[in-house]
């Protein structure tokens, strides 16, 4: 495909954004997922910016309008009922602890990271924004290094949604320690719209459903949920988002005066604890299940979020060529070598785009531009081949999960797109 026909595309990825578009928010892809998502989101908000400004600050600030009391920014946000969705509103038990009906989970805190992208873009116009958005994000910063950090400062996630991989074999050793009892018979619609094959198992549900079950009998109380905690996991997805998260919050603090301190303190804490998800036996970043203390074994996409972090790393590097040398549609969300490695399996190899992008933008930004501009191209070639699916085969870029997906249309518009230009 030449570069023209892949300019066409720009066209076809906003039309997906209008398209999701529903008002003041953007849903990830129409009838699979018919809510706002948190990540989701924020990365619909950085296409927007690419087009509409003033459409990109509406998505972010109707994310922030379901905060929590307590800081936290839910991973699912119930505008309007969709009674065909499973886990809906009445399964979740929110109702009352927040302004509006949602989850009881977060997810990964790219929104900081993405403000400061459309702030870059918006200065004049935008500090009104900003100005109310900051302390928001700082309280659901907070919250992450409250509830959700270990004593090591590493950042661990309660439930697998609330790393964004699902059903990543990360989890695999703590999701084995739960006994799903009292699940009962549901539903699912994910697997109504998408080929059961490439979704979590029921046997991952179940567990899915009893953590919400769980959450849900202790009104999602934060200090009573710490001291019964079944399911926790140390996570190189959370740590080196919300790493880079709090650079970005503490840039964009100093450049309307405010102080930064706490959120450098912060960040000081988080570089201690991505130092301990470094597998001493592979010199990798790795998961650890903090129930056993183990590493789990697996090098998935989210190791290579380091540089994203702006943490450079000699042997992730050389893992980094060896999959960009090897792999035809890079970066799978597991390594091909593993035994559990299923390249239509959700996040158990598939390629992601969001993560091609989080994972470009840290290259560039720590100096591998070769490295950084490889992979971007190859992520524009497959969109360009296969379109803008939810998520590709590493091996044949066949497309997978959801069709016209908006953070794939999104990542387009502002990374892969040849109209992006070079980072």
């Amino acid at each position: 495909m030449n570069i023209k026909d892949k300019l066409s595309l720009d066209k076809v990825a906003k039309s997906i954004l209008r398209t999701n578009d529903r008002g003041s928010y953007t849903v990830p892809t129409a009838g699979l997922y018919p809510y706002q998502w948190n990540w989701d989101s924020a990365f619909a908000a950085l296409g927007f910016a690419t087009f509409d400004l003033d459409r990109a600050w509406i998505e972010i600030e109707t994310l922030f309008s379901a905060q929590w009391p307590n800081g936290m920014v839910p991973h699912i946000i119930f505008h309007k009922d969709d009674p065909g969705y499973y886990p809906g509103p009445e399964v979740w038990g929110t109702h009352g602890i927040g302004p509006i009906s949602s989850s009881g989970i977060s997810q990964p805190a790219i929104a900081a990271t993405m403000i400061r992208s459309i702030w870059e873009q918006d200065k004049d116009r935008g500090e009104m924004h900003l100005r109310t958005l900051l302390p928001k994000i700082k309280a659901w910063h907070k919250w992450f290094m409250d509830w959700r950090t270990d004593e090591n400062g590493a950042v661990f996630l309660t439930h697998p949604w609330e790393a964004g991989r699902d059903n990543s074999p990360d989890w695999d050793t703590a999701m084995a320690m739960i006994d799903p009892v009292g699940v009962g018979e549901y539903t699912r619609r994910d697997i109504g719209h998408v080929d059961a094959a490439m979704r979590p198992t029921k046997a991952d549900y179940d567990r899915y459903i009893w953590l919400v079950d769980q959450g849900r009998k202790l009104r999602w109380n934060e200090e009573e949920m710490a001291r019964e905690r079944t399911f926790m996991v140390a996570d190189p997805t959370l740590t080196f988002i919300l790493l880079r998260a709090n650079r970005d919050l503490a840039r964009m603090s100093e450049d309307l005066g405010e102080d930064r301190t706490e959120i450098d303190a912060w960040s000081k804490t988080l570089e201690a604890g991505a130092a301990q998800l470094r597998n001493p036996k592979t010199g990798i970043f790795e998961a650890i299940n903090l129930q056993t203390k183990e590493f789990t074994g697996h090098i998935t996409s989210a190791s290579f979020l380091c540089w994203y972090a702006r943490l450079d790393d000699p042997r992730t590097y050389d893992a980094l060529k060896k999959c960009l040398k090897t792999c035809r549609y890079p970066i799978p969300s597991l390594a091909m070598g593993s035994p559990h490695f299923n390249g239509f399996a959700y996040w158990r190899g598939p390629t992601w785009a969001i993560m091609n992008c989080m994972i470009g933008m840290g290259l560039a930004d720590m100096g591998h531009f070769e490295a950084a501009k490889k992979l971007r191209h190859l992520t524009r070639d497959l969109i360009a081949e296969y379109g803008f699916a939810e998520y590709f085969h590493p091996l044949t870029g066949a497309p997978a999960g959801g069709g016209t997906f908006t953070w794939t249309a999104a990542v387009w518009l502002a990374w892969a797109s040849p109209s992006a230009g070079e980072q």
